[in-house]
């Protein structure tokens, strides 16, 4: 099915076989509505690498076409990629009240805030985005204002169900709306876009509230301080964690800037209800008594520059852990983090710290956001789609949730688990997967966005690997001679008590290769270069089985 016969398409730039960088499409025609823009944190191999986000090459090549951007909820892996997406493609942003406040955070540190159109949208707002009309019904998550969106097309009605679950008592009391659901159902689903997070776990997820006793009962026994560390925008459990430090009569410090950003938002906006005496700086927590103490901080994910990564290590300039403190992990950790939290947590012990950690439903303080198998099951029982995308999680994941969704009735065929970039197309209520576009990732590097490719990351890993040699010649432009050097610098190659002859042997041997192309009267300095890479690389891999980074510099004089 080519593009132009087909009407109605949907597809993702990210978010699919991957936890992180979420960004769908939902297109009618000539009218494009984006959902989400996230960013994903890079693992160990990307060297230098803030922050990776969605390829959007399509939708530049169609900016004509786009009529807003619906964020579904304010989670770094929805909203971290938008700054970074406006630079490049301004368009209007909707999203609800709370969602709002954590985007214009970044849209100010961007400087971005002026020239950005910002609407606020709640479950109750329809909006008419050219020849797609969106809607919206509440869902349950681990984070004020979540929205699952209905599209209504000339084709029939596409249903993103943003991240969810079914808890019949969140501890914020923001319920999800499940008779919304259902007449969305009867009304009828042509497709049904839904997250894979938990499609392996058996069961329904647990209800927030479970944490609440938990987090009391520790913060009854810790002896010292007590420090928390979950994600900043899981608001219920910041909650969670006043209200026990409230009953223990403790004051709370707020560390990590992200923490303190998040916090301030929910307070200014009604979402976080924290006493006027509770609040202290962290500087003025070693001058309290250790057992009045509570400590919200960030680096439940092992983040190294995170602050509990510098407290375990003893570098928070303002704080340091004692034996009788006790540290929680009120989060579990995301698939790829487990080495780096593993890490901290061994530093904790060493400082004598006790730490409560390990599996949510293991010490009680971290229940999950995301729906489990039974929650997955009803939402597709509930909507009962004809067509079934699972997105939002590695491919078992989707592979899982495909499972789930025949199961209750969702025909075989009707089930596509797609990668990013596929684009899945209807015509005539009929739905096709038969062509791609566009997708891939894109590196943020400081104040960089997508400057950064494969050949500069290959050279940063040879670098950290295998270190460099700078290699220094001198030569007269009148004579060609070589007047100094060469003089050869090293940096993370060599250090042992034969590197001195080695680097007198390279320097003869650059000598050697310069020489012999004046005499054939070569004087290009890209050939001399490739020519003494060449052989000094040659030489140097035989003697060392290394293959350092060689950096020739010719100067004339």
């Amino acid at each position: 099915m080519s593009t132009k016969e087909s009407a109605l398409s949907i597809f993702a730039l990210g978010g699919i076989n991957e936890i992180g960088k979420n960004m769908y499409v939902v297109q009618y025609k000539d009218d494009i509505v984006v959902i989400d823009c996230g960013g994903k944190f890079p693992d160990e191999t990307l060297l230098g690498i803030d922050l990776i986000i969605p390829d959007i090459t399509y939708l530049e090549e169609n900016r004509d076409k786009i009529r807003g951007m619906i964020v579904t909820h304010g989670h770094e892996d929805h909203i971290g990629g938008i700054p970074h997406i406006l630079k490049k493609l301004n368009m209007p942003i909707y999203a609800t009240h709370f969602t709002l406040g954590l985007i214009e955070l970044k849209l100010e540190e961007h400087r971005l805030l002026r020239d950005t159109e910002l609407t606020t949208i709640d479950a109750g707002t329809t909006l008419e985005l050219g020849s797609i009309q969106a809607s919206f019904f509440k869902v349950s998550h681990s984070i004020p204002d979540c929205l699952g969106i209905v599209f209504k097309t000339p084709e029939g009605n596409v249903v993103h169900t943003g991240d969810f679950k079914f808890d019949l008592t969140p501890h914020n009391n923001e319920y999800a709306d499940i008779h919304r659901m259902a007449e969305i159902g009867k009304e009828g689903v042509l497709l049904l876009i839904s997250e894979s997070t938990n499609a392996e776990r058996k069961g329904l997820s647990p209800s927030e509230k479970m944490v609440a006793s938990h987090m009391d009962e520790a913060f009854l026994r810790a002896p010292g301080k007590i420090i928390v560390s979950t994600f900043a925008s899981n608001v219920s459990r910041v909650q969670q964690v006043v209200d026990a430090a409230k009953k223990t009569n403790r004051r709370l410090a707020l560390l990590g800037r992200s923490m303190v950003n998040v916090v301030s938002v929910a307070m200014e906006r009604g979402y976080l209800n924290i006493p006027d005496w509770m609040l202290v700086e962290a500087r003025d927590v070693e001058q309290l008594p250790p057992e009045k103490v509570a400590i919200l901080c960030t680096g439940s994910q092992g983040e190294p520059n995170a602050a509990l990564a510098r407290l375990s290590t003893g570098n928070y300039r303002d704080v340091s852990l004692y034996p009788d403190d006790t540290v929680i992990f009120a989060a579990s950790p995301i698939p790829g983090n487990e080495r780096d939290v593993s890490k901290i947590i061994d530093n904790l012990y060493q400082l004598g710290t006790q730490v409560i950690y390990g599996s949510g439903s293991s010490t009680g303080m971290h229940v999950s956001g995301h729906g489990y198998q039974e929650d997955l099951k009803f939402m597709l029982t509930l909507m009962k789609p004809t067509y079934f995308i699972p997105i939002h999680g590695e491919y078992r994941m989707l592979h899982h949730h495909g499972l789930l969704a025949e199961s209750v009735g969702v025909k075989r065929d009707n089930i596509f688990i797609i990668k990013n970039g596929h684009v899945v197309d209807v015509k005539d209520l009929v739905a096709r997967q038969t062509r791609s576009i566009p997708s891939g990732d894109i590196f943020v590097d400081g104040m960089g966005t997508g400057d950064v490719g494969s050949i500069m990351l290959r050279d940063r890993k040879l670098l950290s690997e295998e270190g460099m040699l700078v290699i220094v010649v001198t030569l007269s432009k009148t004579e060609r001679g070589i007047i100094s050097g060469p003089d050869t610098i090293t940096r993370g190659f060599t250090f042992d008590q034969n590197s001195d002859q080695l680097i007198r042997q390279v320097n003869k041997l650059v000598t050697k290769t310069v020489m012999e192309l004046q005499d054939e009267n070569v004087r290009k300095w890209n050939v001399m270069k490739q020519n003494i890479k060449r052989s000094a690389g040659q030489f140097i891999f035989s003697q060392t089985r290394r293959k350092p980074m060689i950096l020739p510099i010719i100067i004339e004089i």
